[in-house]
């Protein structure tokens, strides 16, 4: 599925709550600089495996991005099919795109990450594609991000 189907099937009403959440500076990423560098990812699982990928996520990955640099910003699940049985969005904020090729390399290298990788995927692999996109706020952007 591309990204413009993806969102086709995405209610704007199911973003309101974290836009309305992100907007209100709850997570305090306001402070950000203008210069940040926003990066979309969204994250296809193979059939059955996106409740592996959420515990990852949920366990593990947050932390890890955080100790390489990167800030979470918010994380989505859809609500309609069939997006909703395989698919994590998310968005991260970065320094600046040379920042977050760092980031990357540093979180690919990292033996912890490694490791958990590995266990989670004792049954499988979890994720078939991984679509990433970088972004730069608009100047008539009101999130709180």
């Amino acid at each position: 599925m591309n990204r413009r189907t993806l969102f086709q099937t995405l209610p704007a009403a199911g973003l309101l709550p974290a836009t309305a959440w992100a907007a209100s500076g709850a997570n305090a990423s306001a402070d950000l600089p203008l210069t940040t560098v926003y990066e979309l990812r969204v994250y296809h699982c193979l059939e059955g495996k996106l409740p592996d990928l959420l515990k990852r996520f949920r366990e593990h990955t947050t932390k890890l991005f955080e100790r390489h640099g990167m800030k979470n910003l918010a994380y989505w699940t859809p609500l309609d099919e069939p997006a909703k049985s395989n698919t994590l969005i998310y968005v991260l904020a970065h320094a600046s795109r040379e920042a977050a090729a760092a980031s990357w390399k540093a979180f690919q290298a990292d033996p912890e990450w490694l490791e958990v990788r590995d266990k989670s995927e004792a049954n499988g692999k979890i994720v078939e594609k991984v679509d990433s996109t970088y972004m730069t706020k608009t100047d008539f952007s009101n999130f709180g991000w």
